[in-house]
């Protein structure tokens, strides 16, 4: 398969990371049974529950915060072990203390600011350690390859959790030691003159004298920023699409689960074949073409509410979000002076994390206000948002389609 021979080119340190993030997002148990775990493990209400959580959660900001510094300073490889280390101490915490309420919440924000590094220090490797004609071929595995892990681990941690929440800890905490130990084996220490030189060789915009400043990369920054639009519905959807299916439509709890399901399938299986018929499109074409299927996946809530509606949707909405998940990185790497650019994806996953904090929020309150159809109509005009603010932001060129537009005499070895 051309996709196998395209996976071995990649250094072999990225081969291993992708597999080491694989068996990390297969090994989160907890996250996805924490409201479970406090309510029934540790005697808490409901609402003290959601509450501790959304305290907690603030330390994916946090994390996100705290990736591009450490990245920068200390290394790529560190700012990675140092997230697998905080997420490990976190859950460990919470496993065996027994304390007072805000402990939980203390311990939980530990573990979620090592959740919140790994990502943008992944992809910031991933940008170091690759040119632009790979990298959107390593975002989609990485991304597929997070969405595998994530399709596995809840079932796993299930599994864990009926058995004995202590299980469901300890393999949380295994999985995150084991990928520790594959990015310390495998994954080496930062060697920045070696990217630098890369970076100028495979033809990246970054200004060659090394003096491209803050201010040259306010394209970027603008980019990242109007991305918000596009995370919005697919954070709006985790916290309106369970209480749609329970509470509007009166269907099982379970068939939530069919949603997700349906969602790492279209990942899985489509993510490969789609960055394919990406290759030779540009950065803002890929992006409205993503705001336009967020919008169309949406508009069959809205016109045509129903459980067939919602999983029809969920097709539709997860193609754009291959899209963005895959270029907005790309475009990162490719645009940024490699000194910053842990930085850049550090705030993307700032802007994941702020989505992960205001929007359950926001929707939270418009729902019990008015119902379910404004939260709909509302996570329907966020993607219509983001598409207005992209056509009207100029986004240069990617770095591949720079390099390949002067050669033409190249073109035959692309087919």
């Amino acid at each position: 398969m051309v996709w196998v021979a395209r996976f071995k080119e990649l250094p072999l340190a990225l081969r291993v990371l992708f597999l080491a993030s694989f068996v990390n997002r297969a090994g989160m148990f907890v996250f996805p049974l924490l409201a479970v775990y406090l309510v029934r493990g540790k005697d808490l209400s409901p609402g003290e529950a959601g509450l501790l959580i959304s305290i907690g959660s603030t330390g994916l900001l946090v994390g996100s915060l705290l990736s591009g510094p450490l990245c920068d300073l200390r290394g790529r490889r560190t700012a990675l072990l140092s997230a697998l280390l905080l997420n490990a101490v976190g859950y460990l915490g919470l496993a065996l203390l027994d304390g007072a309420p805000w402990t939980y919440a203390a311990l939980l924000f530990v573990a979620l600011v090592g959740m919140g590094m790994f990502s943008p220090a992944s992809n910031t490797l991933v940008a170091d350690l690759t040119t632009p004609e790979q990298r959107p071929f390593a975002y989609t595995i990485s991304y597929v390859g997070n969405n595998l892990g994530m399709g596995v681990g809840p079932l796993l941690g299930g599994v864990a959790a009926a058995y004995s929440y202590h299980v469901m800890f300890a393999g949380n905490i295994l999985a995150g030691l084991l990928c520790a130990a594959m990015i310390t084996l495998w994954v080496p220490r930062d060697r920045r003159s070696k990217g630098a030189n890369s970076l100028k060789k495979s033809g990246s915009s970054v200004d060659k004298g090394g003096r491209f400043g803050a201010l040259g990369h306010h394209h970027v920054l603008l980019l990242v920023l109007v991305s918000f639009f596009y995370v919005v519905p697919l954070i709006g959807l985790e916290y309106a699409l369970p209480l749609a299916v329970t509470t509007v439509l009166h269907d099982s709890a379970g068939l939530v689960g069919a949603v997700y399901t349906i969602n790492s399938v279209v990942v899985v299986s489509l993510g490969l074949l789609m960055e394919k018929h990406m290759r030779g499109y540009g950065t803002k074409t890929l992006l409205m073409v993503a705001g336009l299927l967020w919008t169309l996946g949406l508009a069959v809530i809205v016109f045509g509410f129903s459980l067939p509606a919602l999983l029809l949707s969920t097709v539709v909405w997860t193609l754009g979000e291959i899209i963005v998940s895959v270029v907005v990185p790309t475009y990162v790497a490719d645009h940024v002076d490699e000194r910053r650019v842990g930085s850049f994806m550090a705030l993307n996953g700032f802007v994941l994390g702020l989505a992960r904090l205001v929007v359950p929020v926001g929707l939270g309150v418009l729902w019990t206000a008015h119902g379910h159809r404004p939260v709909f109509v509302t996570l329907l005009l966020a993607p219509l948002v983001g598409m207005a603010g992209f056509a009207l932001l100029r986004i240069r060129p990617s770095a591949a389609l720079k390099t390949s537009d002067p050669e033409p005499q190249a073109a035959p070895a692309n087919t």
